[in-house]
Formats: structure tokens, C-alpha cells, sequence
């Protein structure tokens, strides 16, 4: 649906750390990568990223839900992302009120940041 979405963080460093171990168990990697105030691009599947870059301005928290394959990836998400700092914002479970197969996790990140890993699938 998008194609990049970038967002400033105050401390580049813990929060570029933090989401290369929250959502490698997602398949995202490192790209492109510039000064601090450029920031660098996470990619996963398909062509859109997400990149972070210093700012100096602290956001609003957003809310970033990333596609999981199996409820296993979800819960290895949920582990790493605690893992690099992350605090629990809800555990892996279902979550029927929104559909009988949503299966997440959800932490916040280092900035505030509601970052959740989803899976829509039934369980294996």
C-alpha cells in the first residue's frame, strides 16, 4: 500500500538497534543508510520500507502493525523486540474482537512507538 514511511526518533542509535532485532524474525534487514540525519531504510517483503532518522522534535506515537507469516513469527517478534528493550504492550494471543484469526503481539518501542507483528492466518 505505501511505498516508504520515514519518522524521526531522538536516539538514532538504541532505536535502529531496537527494530533490526524486533523485526528481523519478520525477515526485515538493513538497506540504505546515511548520516544520522538521513537515517536508514529497513526493508522486508515487497518494495515499501521503513525508515528511521534523528530528529531533534520528538513525534506522536504511531502505531506500525508488520505482517507475520505464522503466529510463530509473531511470537519471535514479541521475544526479540522485548530482548532489544522493548516493553510489553500485549502478549501473543488472538484477538477475535477484530477477527477470529488475528493472531498479534504488540510492544512499544524506544520512542513511545505501539510497534505490532500480526498474523491473519489460521493457526497451522
Amino acid at each position: 500500500m505505501f511505498d516508504h514511511v520515514k519518522f524521526g526518533v531522538s536516539d538514532y542509535a538504541a532505536s535502529k538497534a531496537f527494530f533490526l532485532k524486533a523485526l528481523e524474525p519478520l525477515g526485515v534487514v538493513g538497506g540504505a543508510e546515511g548520516d544520522p540525519s538521513y537515517g536508514v531504510e529497513l526493508c522486508g517483503r515487497g518494495d515499501s520500507s521503513l525508515c528511521l532518522n534523528q530528529a531533534k522534535e520528538k513525534p506522536a506515537p504511531l502505531h506500525i502493525a508488520f505482517v507475520a507469516d505464522t503466529r510463530q513469527q509473531v511470537e519471535a517478534f514479541y521475544r526479540a523486540a522485548l530482548e532489544a528493550g522493548g516493553k510489553d504492550n500485549g502478549a501473543p494471543g488472538l484477538r477475535p474482537h477484530y477477527h477470529p484469526n488475528y493472531y498479534a503481539a504488540f510492544v512499544i518501542a524506544p520512542d513511545g512507538h505501539n510497534i505490532e507483528a500480526v498474523c491473519h492466518q489460521p493457526e497451522a
